[in-house]
C-alpha cells in the first residue's frame, strides 16, 4: 500500500478543502507496516498489552462502592458483562478511563492505561475504608493479549462474543482464559505464567503478530481516544467524546455527576475531539491554529496506509468541521468527522 502525503498548496481560509493526496516515497519499514495493517482489516494480529494496570476488588460491597465512583453503570451489570467508565474529580475531569468486568457477583476487575494506575488505586483505596471490599493491584499476575481484526473471533475460539465488554471463559488445552470482546476483535486474559503458552497457540491457530504502531493506525482511524493523548486531567467526558460510551445518566451520584450532568443538558463544550487530516506526518503535541487563535494541539497521529496523514485532537469549537488549520509551522489539516471515513 502507498503512504501518502498532501501535494504542497497556498494557505487555505475557513471551509476550503486541502489539496489533492499524492503518493509519498516508501520508508524502509512501510511496508512491514502496510503489511501487519491489512492483517488487521482481512484476518487478525496479535498485540501483548500486558504493560496495562489491572485491578479486582472483591467483597459484597465492591459493585455498590463502584457505582458511586465510576461514570456508568457498575452494580446492574450481570457476570459476564462489562462496561467502559471513567473516574472523575469533582469538577468533572478525567483522571482515569477503564475497563470495567463484572467476573462475578462478588468480584470485579478493571484495566486501564499504565500512568493512570496508580492514582486511580490510590483514591479508591482511600474512599473504601470502612465497607466490605478489597481492592488489589494484579497486574503481575496476568497477561492481556489483544487479538485485533475480522478473524480474532474465530481464532482464539470465541466467536459471537458480543456486546463489547462482553467476556467469557474457557479451557484452552491447559490454558485459563478469559475472553473479552472489543471494538476490533476480543481481548485474551489469561495468567501470566502461561502467556508465552498462549501466544504460541494464538500463532499456530493463524494469528499474526503485529507492532504497537500498527494498532495505533486503526485506533487513530476508529476516532477513539486514548489516556494520556486526547482525554486527561484537564478533559471533560464530552469533550473527549465518550459521553456515548462511558456515562450513564440515570444511574446513583458519583464523584464529578454535576458538571458533567450540567454540561450535556444545559450547555455545549468548548471544545471536542475532532479528526486531522494531515498535509504531511505530524508529532503529538504540534499546536493547531485557525487562523491567529490556537484551538489545540494534536493528541495522536499517524500515517495511515488507506488514509495517509491523520490525527486525533481535542480542538475548541471555532475550529468547525471542514476547516483548515494550520499544524505547527509548515503543515495544514482539515477538521474531520469521526470515524474517519475511507
Amino acid at each position: 500500500m502507498a503512504n501518502f502525503a498532501l501535494e504542497p498548496d497556498p494557505p487555505r481560509g475557513r471551509g476550503q478543502r486541502l489539496p489533492r493526496i499524492a503518493a509519498m516515497p516508501e520508508t524502509a519499514a512501510q511496508p512491514e507496516l502496510d503489511a501487519q495493517y491489512r492483517t488487521l482489516r482481512e484476518g487478525a494480529g496479535m498485540l501483548d498489552r500486558s504493560e496495562r494496570a489491572k485491578v479486582k476488588v472483591a467483597g459484597a460491597d465492591g459493585a455498590e462502592y463502584l457505582q458511586g465512583q465510576l461514570t456508568n453503570e457498575i452494580e446492574g451489570l450481570a457476570p459476564g458483562r462489562g462496561a467502559y467508565a471513567a473516574l472523575l474529580d469533582r469538577k468533572g475531569r478525567i483522571q482515569a478511563d477503564m475497563r470495567v468486568l463484572r467476573l462475578a457477583a462478588d468480584e470485579i476487575w478493571f484495566d486501564l492505561e499504565p500512568e493512570a494506575g496508580e492514582p486511580a488505586l490510590r483514591h479508591l483505596r482511600t474512599y473504601s475504608i470502612g465497607r466490605d471490599l478489597e481492592i488489589a493491584e494484579v497486574g503481575d499476575e496476568w497477561a492481556i493479549i489483544s487479538l485485533l481484526g475480522p478473524a480474532s473471533g474465530a481464532i482464539a475460539e470465541f466467536e459471537g462474543l458480543s456486546p463489547e465488554h462482553a467476556h467469557r471463559s474457557r479451557d484452552w488445552e491447559g490454558i485459563e482464559v478469559i475472553g473479552v470482546a472489543t471494538d476490533q476483535g476480543v481481548d485474551l486474559i489469561a495468567r501470566a505464567e502461561r502467556a508465552s503458552a498462549l501466544r504460541e497457540r494464538l500463532t499456530a491457530a493463524g494469528a499474526e503478530r503485529i507492532d504497537a504502531e500498527a494498532a495505533e493506525i486503526v485506533r487513530i482511524e476508529s476516532g477513539r481516544p486514548r489516556f494520556g493523548r486526547e482525554l486527561g486531567s484537564e478533559t471533560m467526558p464530552a469533550e473527549a467524546g465518550i459521553v456515548d460510551r462511558a456515562v450513564d445518566f440515570e444511574k446513583g451520584c458519583y464523584i464529578g455527576q454535576e458538571p458533567v450532568a450540567r454540561l450535556h443538558y444545559r450547555g455545549r463544550p468548548n471544545r471536542r475531539l475532532c479528526g486531522l487530516r494531515l498535509s504531511a506526518p505530524a508529532a503529538p503535541g504540534a499546536a493547531l491554529r485557525l487562523g491567529d487563535r490556537e484551538v489545540g494541539s494534536i493528541g495522536s497521529a499517524c500515517v495511515s496506509p488507506a488514509l495517509g496523514p491523520i490525527g486525533l485532537a481535542v480542538v475548541r469549537r471555532e475550529a468547525e468541521i471542514g476547516d483548515t488549520v494550520a499544524v505547527g509551522e509548515d503543515a495544514r489539516a482539515e477538521i474531520a468527522e469521526l470515524p474517519f471515513a475511507a
